[in-house]
């Protein structure tokens, strides 16, 4: 018996929105574990894919050989059951694989999100076969079904982007999909009798435990924002000091009485490459890309009185959780502006800056659109004639993303230098800092005491080869850390 169209079209849009809303979700799930890079969301999306074919193709399969109405209840409670297991598994299993390098985002995807998107992917080919009683109007109920598939999917795509991340918790999402995934299922079971006696009351006592398990498994962050899981971490070697924590990553260091502390090396070089640059004391006017935990915008405040910094910060979140549990005041000499700061450096006055400093990251890699040409362009018009700009890249083994950052910067700047620490000739990998000028930079801009060594415009001139310049129409930043 085919079922009403209306409930036909809702089960594969909410099947497939389904789908896409823990697809979305599982970027933010592994995240804290693996990273957020390009590979993370090229595996999950693969993964994904995955499951969608092996669903259709499975689901036809079955809906083929047995009674298409039982199996639809019990792919929409297999679903819900499934889509419940994926916050402890990936606490559980991401705990275990952390720092497993690449495979660690496979591994948690293909035991997190497979399952669940082959179970619901194939709920839409057993509607289709429910539906089909007039092979005549076949092309018309599965155009008219997929289409609504479609919406679905959509429809998850944009609530999750614009409403559910913005506004809830993953667990808390993750949760009420799975319950109303099995509601659905139960609702479906009853009408066509398809559970046996007591297994409704063992669906309902498994969702709500599966759901406990879920909310028990908690969350490292200590705010998800809609870029990150962030948390503040205390130091134990120092009672003020708070470090911040990006998904797995160490961002910043602060220490709460002291903003004239800086813990991270690459931050003391900055903070020396001032120095040397301008008379200490001296006030600046400095433009910082990504505030992060604010470390180098304190400092200047704290070191050169008169200063006024102004900070792109792409995440209004994570100002908010500096302000809450970093101490950031912000003011007229230490202002915010929200947003990406490729869109929001266009707002700088020309000429205005002293210094901008180039520090934010997704993840391990400089956002690529924030590390061209093109944005190094507008950063020029920013600066004043003798303005630096300093940028912090993290980079590995053959050194690729920086020596294609520096090929960039080359082209810009009249003169361009390295400060790192040295791997025989060298440089190590780590954070490596670009400072960049129209004229000429001081040698030894990093003290030997502080174990760097500054590598002038020659000796960068010989380490970047024949490596070319990062463009908008080029930039695979991702992809070319730690790369031949």
């Amino acid at each position: 018996m085919a079922l009403p169209a209306p409930a036909a079209a809702a089960l594969v849009f909410a099947a497939s929105g389904a789908v896409l809303v823990l697809e979305i979700l599982g970027v933010r799930l592994l995240a804290p574990y693996v990273g957020l890079t390009l590979e993370t969301y090229t595996t999950i999306i693969g993964v994904v894919l995955g499951g969608i074919a092996a669903g259709a193709a499975l689901g036809g399969r079955a809906a083929d050989a047995m009674d298409p109405r039982r199996l639809l209840a019990a792919l929409l409670v297999a679903g819900g059951l499934l889509a419940l297991t994926t916050v402890p598994l990936v606490r559980v299993f991401g705990e275990a694989f952390e720092g497993a390098g690449g495979a660690s985002a496979l591994a948690l995807a293909l035991f997190a999100l497979l399952p669940t998107a082959t179970v619901l992917s194939a709920v839409t080919p057993v509607v289709v076969k429910l539906q089909l009683g007039d092979l005549r109007a076949s092309g018309t109920v599965v155009g008219r079904l997929s289409a609504w598939a479609t919406a679905g999917a959509l429809a998850g795509t944009f609530c999750t982007g614009f409403v559910f991340v913005p506004l809830l918790p993953v667990r808390v999402t993750v949760i009420a999909l799975g319950a109303l995934l099995v509601l659905a299922g139960l609702a479906a079971g009853i009408a066509f009798r398809a559970f046996p006696g007591g297994v409704v009351a063992a669906v309902v006592g498994g969702a709500v435990v599966l759901a406990a398990s879920a909310a028990a498994a908690g969350t490292r962050c200590t705010t998800e924002s809609v870029y990150y899981c962030a948390r503040v971490v205390s130091d134990v070697g120092r009672d003020s000091g708070r470090v911040l924590v990006l998904d797995d990553l160490r961002h910043s260091y602060v220490d709460l009485d002291d903003p004239r502390h800086l813990e991270f090396a690459y931050t003391r070089w900055m903070g020396d490459a001032l120095d040397a640059m301008r008379p200490p004391g001296r006030p600046l006017d400095a433009v910082f890309i990504g505030g992060g935990g604010f470390t180098l915008p304190r400092y200047i405040a704290a070191t050169r009185a008169g200063s006024r910094s102004r900070v792109l910060e792409v995440d209004g979140q994570l100002v908010a959780l500096a302000r809450e549990r970093l101490g950031l005041r912000t003011g007229p000499d230490l202002a915010v502006h929200v947003g990406d700061a490729r869109v929001t450096l266009r707002d700088e006055p020309t000429a205005s800056a002293d210094v901008v400093v180039g520090d934010a990251f997704g993840s391990r890699s400089v956002p690529w659109h924030l590390a061209t040409a093109e944005f190094v362009a507008d950063i020029r018009r920013v600066l004043r004639p003798d303005g630096i700009y300093m940028l912090n890249v993290i980079d590995y083994g053959e050194l690729s993303l920086l020596r294609a950052e520096a090929s960039t910067l080359l082209r810009a700047f009249a003169d361009v230098a390295l400060v790192a620490v040295p791997d025989g000739d060298r440089p190590d990998g780590g954070n490596l800092v670009l400072i960049a000028s129209d004229r000429p930079l001081p040698d030894g801009v990093a003290p030997a005491s502080r174990g760097a060594r500054t590598y002038d415009r020659a000796a960068l001139v010989e380490l970047v080869g024949d490596a070319g310049p990062l463009t908008d129409d080029d930039a695979p930043a991702d992809q070319l850390i730690g790369g031949a």
